[in-house]
């Protein structure tokens, strides 16, 4: 809990204002007993004087309003900090997440990241606001309520302390069964906010195969599961919480007995008793608060310790310690070198072979290089390396001589674009997710706008004028209001807009017609003249970008030329442009796929349909 103070030091002077005043509430509250006996014995019992009386009631009042008006101050004093610190903590999280690499997000669920920055920083929030305070007010006033006690009937106040210790090991005992549980609960909270998160996301696959139900039946049983949590916590509340308060009641009885007689026997006052009773009933308050004041302190603690997990999380892809910076790109573009690139997922086991397993390749500066194979051979992982979004496991990926691994993220994301088979739009302006790439800073609204148009009209992507509000149109989560073509195509000029060195097209034309696509291959070739560009190839089609082809078989290359000497000489690319056939060892090098595929001319030139291809 002590990792608090990260975020929480430039509340405290306000934070311990409001402890301070909720602390003065608290201890004016044990003032009045000790009022009470003072009046008890002086003008009730021996006086008689009716003014006294009123003179102590008037006092009793004036503590009872300042009391009031600490306890509003604690409030005003505690309101906004807490809430400051509940923010810093929010955003350094949602910093952190983007700053931790993408094999992280691989492995955790989206929805335990969400409810780590939601509901487990609001639980945080309140104990650090309310919890802390009351925890450490009520401990304050037990004690020096205790000592008043002592003081004013030492005999009832030795019974008291001895009643205390019963509390003092259910305390303990409440700690220990309760951490686990309240944990537990937190992580099915965060489980199921992941199942929801994965429903609405795959709302459409649930609704076109009649799963519904069955989803509602997997929530329904996961709900069940965190309810059954909850009542665990709860029960084992309970049960403090009714020895909390069951234990002090009885004391008070004993107490109670042994005061009438300690008064019969003139061995104390009946002021003092009335005292020592009015102060029991100030103590007892904060004693059974006890229960879930802990409860909520246990909470704090698993919902900071899931907070910390993120926080602390080591980045291995983080910036070098001595970045390089990046020689300026040469007119026709910038070199990318895979020098003996092995590569395999974080977390694979051990026995499990190298994605890629010694990757040698050269890609000149401003050519257009198409990665060919079969799924499965490690393209789009061999794609993901350049813009390092992973790290390559041995060897080295180099740019213009630099190995990206010395270059600081930002300027090599700068460098390097990437346009995903698979796009993700954000719930913005098609104006918005096309700039995603370009420093707003660096251009003037009028050049953004002829940028805009120019990306969309490169990729084809004129439909935008014809959604409700053009380039303003927001268009929802992930894009999913638009077609796979559509979110295609932005994505792919949100590539193009950010005027990359190195353009990495992860397949980018897979939902597109071949008509659409042979329009899109067209300009981007012409477009692309002085970017350096790898095009991972998932179908024929797209290899007509490309001015070499690299075959990638297992996780090696192992045919690099142009496309129609691969397809005399290379039978696995024959395979694959194809993919079926007899095994490509058997399949003679004059095979008919050549005529098929109808791509001798010079790779590039075509920009034609091809049912060869197609079929």
């Amino acid at each position: 809990m002590a990792r608090l103070l990260r975020w929480a030091r430039p509340a405290l002077p306000r934070i311990a204002a409001g402890g301070v005043a909720s602390l003065g509430a608290s201890l004016l509250a044990l003032a009045v007993p000790q009022v009470l006996r003072e009046v008890v014995n002086g003008p009730l019992l021996t006086e008689g004087s009716p003014g006294a009386v009123v003179q102590a009631a008037g006092l009793v009042l004036a503590l009872g309003v300042l009391e009031a008006l600490l306890v509003w101050c604690r409030r005003a004093f505690i309101l906004t900090p807490g809430t400051t610190v509940e923010r810093e903590m929010r955003t350094d999280l949602f910093g952190r997440l983007l700053e931790l690499p993408v094999a992280f997000h691989d492995r955790w669920p989206g929805g335990q990241l969400l409810s780590r920055a939601m509901s487990d920083l609001g639980m945080v929030r309140r104990w650090l606001a309310f919890g802390l305070v009351m925890l450490v007010v009520s401990a304050t006033t037990a004690v020096v309520g205790v000592g008043l006690m002592l003081a004013t009937a030492w005999q009832l106040g030795l019974v008291y302390l001895v009643g205390a210790a019963p509390v003092v090991w259910l305390g303990f005992r409440f700690r220990e069964d309760y951490k686990a549980v309240a944990r537990q609960a937190r992580d099915q909270a965060g489980d199921l906010a992941t199942t929801v998160e994965e429903s609405v996301h795959g709302i459409r696959v649930l609704k076109a195969f009649g799963r519904g139900g069955d989803a509602l039946e997997d929530f329904a049983r996961q709900a069940e599961d965190l309810r059954s949590t909850e009542i665990h916590k709860a029960r084992t509340l309970s049960r403090v919480s009714f020895a909390l308060g069951a234990l002090p009641e009885a004391v008070l009885a004993v107490s109670l007995g042994l005061g009438v007689w300690l008064a019969a026997e003139d061995a104390g006052s009946v002021g003092a008793l009335g005292a020592f009773f009015a102060t029991a009933a100030v103590v007892n308050g904060p004693v059974e608060r006890l229960g879930q004041l802990l409860a909520m302190t246990l909470d704090a603690r698993a919902a900071l310790d899931r907070y910390i997990e993120v926080v602390d999380t080591p980045n291995a892809v983080g910036d070098p310690a001595a970045p390089r910076a990046l020689p300026e790109p040469a007119a026709r573009g910038s070199r990318v070198v895979l020098a003996d690139v092995r590569f395999r997922h974080p977390g694979a086991p051990p026995q499990s072979r190298d994605v890629l397993d010694g990757v040698d390749l050269e890609v000149e500066p401003g050519e257009t290089l198409a990665l060919v194979g079969l799924t499965g051979s490690g393209k789009s992982a061999l794609a993901q390396l350049v813009p390092r979004l992973y790290d390559v496991t041995g060897g080295a990926v180099l740019l213009d001589g630099v190995d990206v691994r010395d270059v600081e993220r930002a300027e090599l994301r700068r460098a390097v674009a990437v346009a995903f088979e698979d796009p993700i739009l954000f719930s913005a302006s098609v104006r918005e997710n096309v700039l995603l790439g370009v420093d707003d800073d660096a251009i003037s609204p009028e050049a953004a706008e002829a940028l805009v148009r120019e990306s969309l009209d490169v990729a084809s992507a004129g439909f935008v004028d014809a959604l409700p509000h053009g380039l303003d149109t927001v268009i929802g989560e992930e894009g999913l209001s638009l077609s796979g073509g559509q979110r295609q195509r932005i994505a792919l000029a949100r590539a193009i807009a950010a005027r990359p060195r190195v353009l990495v097209l992860d397949d980018p034309l897979s939902a597109l017609d071949v008509a659409t696509e042979a329009a899109v291959t067209a300009r981007l070739r012409a477009t692309l003249t002085g970017t350096t560009t790898l095009v991972v190839a998932h179908r024929p089609s797209t290899v007509a970008l490309a001015d070499r082809v690299a075959v990638l078989e297992d996780g090696r290359i192992t045919g690099v030329g142009r496309h129609s000497d691969l397809l005399a000489r290379h039978a696995h690319y024959r395979y694959v442009l194809t993919a079926l056939g007899p095994d490509p060892r058997e399949v003679p090098p004059q095979d008919s796929l050549s005529g098929l595929l109808d791509l001798d001319e010079p790779v590039g030139g075509a920009g034609r349909s091809r049912p060869g291809a197609e079929r």
